[in-house]
């Protein structure tokens, strides 16, 4: 059984990103949890030297709950296709270069698929919740679909505008946020990592 966390706990979000501490911040209000990201608590960011998204959450989350002393979230997620045997995978931001430019990598996965008759494509999300001493418990979630060209929608971000999900007739771009919020690859991962380790949900 999975450790839990106490109502009322601080706990780090292992990111430098101030978009994602907001948007964890609102995820974790209802179970009474408080949150401070890593880079605002000065924290380096680790390397991510693992070969899978499990691997690469629990090196950043633990990094952060043994160097704040308390508990840490983080998450790995990306991008993969089968055409190109899971790639950009891992690697879905590096894609996208250091000026974060998810046109060009979407543009980069359609030219390396080419003609490829196979458009199957993924989405993977990884959370790992660590402790300072070092105990860990980690949940995945994967949404399966196709790759679409052209891209389509200005909603979400990153490779968003070209994924179908699987049975869906709008791309995660053109989808509203709240549905792809509630059916995501991140969606299944949270529902599993609360239900184990959150205190009781609370209405606010």
């Amino acid at each position: 059984m999975a450790r839990r966390l106490e109502a009322g706990a601080s706990i780090v979000l292992a990111t430098h990103n101030a978009g994602k501490l907001r948007e964890f911040a609102v995820l974790l209000a209802p179970y009474g949890l408080s949150v401070v990201s890593a880079g605002d608590l000065g924290l380096p960011e680790p390397d991510e030297t693992a070969d899978d998204f499990v691997g690469n959450a629990v090196i950043k989350a633990q990094a952060a709950a043994m160097a704040a002393g308390r508990p840490a979230l983080a998450d790995d997620s990306g991008f993969s296709l089968a055409a190109l045997g899971g790639a950009p995978g891992i690697y879905s931001a590096r894609w996208a270069g250091p000026g974060k430019d998810f046109g060009a990598a979407m543009a980069r996965v359609n030219s390396e698929m080419g003609e490829a008759v196979d458009r199957r494509a993924w989405f993977t999300a990884a959370l790992c919740l660590a402790w300072p001493d070092g105990e860990t418990a980690s949940f995945l979630g994967r949404a399966e679909g196709q790759a679409i060209w052209p891209p389509r929608g200005t909603h979400g971000f990153g490779y968003d505008p070209m994924f179908l999900p699987l049975g869906g007739a709008q791309s995660y771009g053109e989808m509203d946020p709240a549905l792809k919020h509630a059916t995501s690859h991140r969606a299944m991962a949270w529902a599993q990592i609360t239900a184990a380790c959150f205190p009781p949900h609370r209405a606010i």
